[in-house]
């Protein structure tokens, strides 16, 4: 441990406000502790430098590019400074273990090794829109915070590179760890995001492959191999999907220029990369088209924008088809434009009817647009609930959304699906969902206020009291099931049992075959895969 400990130790607070615990780590710059905020009560994780060498000056260096950052997968810095003799950095407290831990700990299977990369991937992205180049991305300065989802945090920006500062190092002094630099940079080129872009080739091809791709047993000949490049991942996993291997592969090319960007690289392994295990005596891996991730966000745009287009009327005769075409295009081309594109289709109907039911609408657009903007190509999930309806299986939606990350966004698609089901069903004049009931009427036509026309649907979805309890019985189980699929069937069990109970019991007239034809078909899928 580096000599910032005993001075710990010895010290009651750290700058008049942080408490020493205990020390969680040291490294050749200094030590991390866990430390108590003692004026606000937080623990925090405190990293202390010695004032010596070029050790002061990188620490003050990753102070100001932590200040930079607000991702949710970068260790956020909540304090800097400095006295006679040592440097402070407080960041967050996350509990976990580094990537490097869980590689030699056997608990990284493929899709956690994949989310994780794809997270340090958007921590990246964000870093270099603002200019930091990290310089030093390994699996030690990869935190997995403790829980069953996989979640990472990108560690120590000390040796970062930004654009107005001079780099830290002399001429010829190479920063980082060897083993994940990349080969311009042992060249004397420049450092550029690239560099970042195979430091995360680097890690992946390790866990994938169960060994580094250049670790040799001196630092020349593991020089020299980085400088031949990496071997091809097919060579040592042929059973992985072949966009994941080419996504590897190309983070891994040896020429900079043609290596992905950070955020399209995370998304390619997102898609690529999800596959399903089944185990059997032979422990082959049977892997799942990719191509569902890729086209579902069209059809889904398409969907949309085409439909809002023909049911209600403003657009020419053949517009509706142009415009799920182009929907659907824009979607391929980059899944966040074509979410926009299709959100924004129904504005000008609207208006045309309503005034405020547009404004209404924009405001609930602008809301998806930005809960939706880390997961685009799911945006628009919520469409699925009119195409559940006419087959009686909205039951399935908590099935349908589970591939969601965040809990919030699961419980407000599936809402959403529901709800959305219950206007379409208006529009077109049929029997609600659930309980057949009649569409209630709903006046706005030419109404300029939109708290008008937002009461005016409150109201309605209060006088059907069977699609509002649904809506929040599914959104509950939606936000649920991924936890109780983690802790085994019996808990998947007990939630389809309590997803009935209380979808029938507190609404007696909903047709109940259908629900229990939906919890066992998900409860059968889950257990299965």
């Amino acid at each position: 441990m580096s000599n910032a400990a005993p001075a710990v130790v010895q010290s009651e607070l750290v700058l008049g406000r942080y408490r020493p615990l205990r020390p969680l780590g040291s490294g050749g710059s200094g030590s991390v502790w866990l430390a108590r905020d003692e004026h606000n009560g937080l623990d925090v994780a405190l990293k202390i430098v010695p004032r010596e060498g070029k050790a002061a000056s990188r620490a003050e260096r990753e102070a100001e590019a932590a200040a930079r950052l607000r991702h949710r997968s970068c260790q956020r810095a909540y304090g800097f400074g400095r006295d006679s003799r040592h440097v402070y950095i407080a960041y967050e407290y996350v509990p976990g273990r580094t990537f490097r831990e869980a590689l030699r700990g056997g608990e990284l299977d493929d899709a956690a090794a994949i989310e994780a990369s794809a997270q340090v991937l958007e921590a990246l992205a964000h870093a270099h829109a603002r200019g930091i180049v990290h310089r030093d991305v390994k699996p030690s300065n990869v935190l997995l915070a403790e829980g069953k989802d996989v979640s990472a945090l990108v560690l120590d920006f000390g040796l970062a590179q930004m654009q107005e500062a001079e780099t830290l190092t002399a001429q010829g002094d190479v920063p980082g760890t060897l083993a994940y630099i990349a080969p311009e940079r042992l060249a004397g080129g420049i450092t550029t995001e690239a560099a970042d872009i195979w430091a995360v080739g680097v890690m992946l091809w390790e866990a994938l492959a169960g060994r580094h791709p250049f670790w040799r047993s001196s630092l020349l000949e593991t020089a020299r191999a980085i400088e031949a490049g990496a071997p091809r991942l097919e060579t040592m996993r042929p059973d992985l999907p072949r966009p994941l291997l080419a996504a590897v592969d190309r983070a891994l090319d040896l020429d900079p220029a043609r290596r992905p960007d950070a955020a399209a690289l995370a998304g390619a392994l997102r898609f690529s990369g999800r596959k399903r295990r089944r185990r059997g005596g032979s422990g082959r891996t049977f892997v799942v088209p990719a191509v569902l991730p890729r086209v579902a966000p069209a059809l889904a745009a398409a969907l949309v924008a085409g439909w809002c287009a023909w049911a209600i009327p403003f657009y020419p005769r053949g517009w509706p088809l142009g415009l799920a075409a182009l929907a659907a295009a824009a979607a391929v081309l980059q899944p966040r434009l074509g979410l926009a594109f299709a959100l924004a289709v129904p504005v000008f109907p609207l208006g045309n009817l309503a005034l405020g039911a547009a404004m209404a609408y924009t405001v609930a657009a602008i809301v998806v647009l930005a809960l939706s903007w880390r997961e685009p190509r799911t945006g628009l999930l919520f469409s699925v609930g009119p195409l559940l309806a006419p087959l009686a299986a909205l039951g399935l939606l908590p099935l349908a959304t589970v591939g969601i990350r965040s809990p919030i966004r699961r419980t407000l698609q599936a809402a959403a699906a529901i709800l959305t089901a219950g206007i379409v069903a208006g529009i077109r004049g049929v029997a609600l969902p659930f309980d057949g009931s009649r569409p209630p009427a709903v006046r706005i036509a030419a109404s300029d206020d939109p708290f008008t026309v937002v009461g005016a649907l409150w109201g309605a979805l209060l006088s059907r009291p069977a699609l509002a309890v649904e809506a929040l019985v599914i959104a509950a189980v939606a936000a649920a099931l991924p936890y109780a699929r983690s802790r085994g069937p019996w808990a998947v069990a007990g939630l389809g049992a309590a997803f009935l109970a209380a979808a029938l019991l507190v609404v007696p007239s909903v047709a109940a075959i259908p629900l229990v034809v939906a919890v066992w078909a998900t409860c059968l899928v889950v257990a299965v895969r």
